[in-house]
């Protein structure tokens, strides 16, 4: 191929390509982040994003006090107001609905039954806890936006990794995410031709770039330079596009985590289509999680952005010419000894032929069956184990 077809297959490709969704594991965590963000937690680049969380943290400041220090005060005259007293705090603070319910669980009460309490009453409920449990340290997170809110009460060893250190990491790899670099907001999948189009207005409806008053998500993709991985049945090429997503919760809500992978296709609702090769790493915010970021997670990220297709390339090839049953008698075998039930190994065999027109023979072939009928199953535990054991096959093909 000349270098010219070449390029204008780049460019042929950067308009938009056909995609074979019947293969690979659909993945809906992006999903379930677009479906839950209002408009005022969706950005439209990293930028933006990056001032916002980081503009929160130069307002912000972290303590350590001692619990039985803290004083409820509750405003009889308005019976929703509830505010704390801090020790070395100039004014009262007023706890977000996050921090009240962590509030609450350190003294062991229900927080959702306290919220239903008139302020004054919930405030006695909750003073009480503070003073009868045992005295010790918590590690506050104020913040000064018009007034001083308490954004989160954790315990003293907390490793806090603020929201803004996670974006800027990845604003180091896919500048502003929205086509400066390889890396970007991904495009959309026209359900109507199969064909997947690379490149759409980001918008607030189309962006995958969000931050709320407590926590970080970010997904990115390089959906304008595919990667060929073998063929269709029909001849054209099964074409790959890497991603990653990851999160953060400098409160206290959730781990910082991440996640990177190949994949065949983003829809408008954010489903993933056509996942292989997913790998996921979680950091808890222990004592040492701001060193365990600044020397795993963040360098994990750049190393997945900069390195090579091939292996995972090598690796589908591995699993498309591992011949393992040419009769039914070996398709049975293979599955059945490898723990898979009696319906489970028909259902298998029988999505395969349904998809690819023929009954599996290679490694790839049942890689394809199990998680095709993993997207089957409705609840999760199952659907979980049988990617599992999909991925297990693939990887020891490659």
């Amino acid at each position: 191929m000349t270098q010219l077809a070449i390029l204008d297959t780049q460019h042929d490709r950067a308009a938009g390509y056909k995609v074979d969704l019947h293969r690979g594991e659909r993945i809906g965590r992006v999903s379930s982040e677009w479906f839950s963000r209002p408009p005022d937690e969706r950005f439209l680049s990293l930028s933006d994003l990056y001032a916002a969380v980081r503009g929160r943290t130069e307002r912000s400041r972290t303590r350590t006090i001692e619990s039985t220090g803290i004083r409820v005060e509750a405003d009889r005259g308005n019976a929703e107001r509830l505010t704390l007293a801090l020790p070395g705090a100039d004014a009262p603070v007023a706890p977000t609905h996050w921090s009240f319910g962590q509030l609450a669980s350190l003294v062991g009460a229900p927080a959702a039954y306290l919220r239903q309490l008139p302020a004054p009453l919930a405030g006695i409920n909750l003073q009480y806890g503070l003073t009868s449990n045992r005295a010790e340290q918590v590690k506050t997170l104020e913040i000064e936006d018009g007034r001083v809110e308490l954004r989160a009460v954790t315990g003293p060893d907390y490793g806090r990794i603020y929201d803004h250190e996670l974006v800027e990491a990845v604003q180091r790899i896919a500048g502003n995410g929205t086509g400066d670099t390889r890396w970007k907001v991904p495009g959309v999948l026209d359900w109507s031709t199969g064909v997947y189009h690379p490149r759409v207005d980001i918008t607030q409806d189309t962006t995958t770039l969000y931050a709320s008053d407590r926590d970080v998500f970010l997904f990115l993709v390089d959906d304008l330079n595919p990667i060929e991985a073998g063929r269709l049945p029909d001849g054209s090429p099964d074409l790959y596009f890497r991603g990653f997503y990851c999160w953060n919760s400098e409160v206290g809500a959730k781990t910082l985590g991440m996640a990177s992978f190949y994949l065949r296709a983003v829809c408008q609702n954010r489903n993933l289509w056509g996942v292989e090769d997913f790998e996921e790493i979680t950091i808890r915010h222990s004592k040492y999680a701001a060193s365990r970021f600044a020397h795993e997670a963040a360098p994990a990220l750049t190393r997945f952005a900069d390195s090579s297709p091939m292996p995972f390339v090598n690796g589908i090839k591995a699993a498309r010419e591992k011949i393992v049953a040419r009769s039914d008698e070996d398709r049975d075998e293979f599955l059945r000894r490898r723990g898979f039930s009696k319906k489970e190994t028909a259902k298998i065999i029988e999505t395969v032929l349904a998809e690819e027109g023929r009954k599996p023979e290679s490694i790839f072939d049942f890689v394809q069956g199990i998680t095709a009928v993993a997207r089957s199953k409705t609840q999760q535990d199952a659907r979980l184990d049988l990617e599992s054991r999909a991925k297990k096959l693939l990887d020891r093909a490659a």
